[in-house]
């Protein structure tokens, strides 16, 4: 039986970027990334994403808001 591998990402805490792809944000809300790709297109979920591109991108700092999260400082 073959386990599919899921992709490791950084505690969100971490992450100095200000933005992050759509399979992390999903990670980081416990969603499918389908879900957050309705999000876009509806204009109807708990954040909106940057469009860069064409590809979406969710701001780490909406993340971490969402989830109560704070940046570590001088990490």
């Amino acid at each position: 039986m073959k386990i599919a591998s899921s992709p490791q990402f950084p505690p969100l805490e971490f992450v100095t970027r200000p933005t992050v792809e759509t399979a992390a944000a999903a990670y980081y809300l416990n969603r499918r990334p389908q879900t957050l790709r309705i999000y876009a297109c509806q204009e109807n979920g708990p954040l909106r994403p940057l469009r860069v591109h064409g590809r979406l991108h969710w701001k780490t700092d909406d993340l971490r808001r969402i989830l109560g999260v704070a940046a570590k400082v001088g990490v």
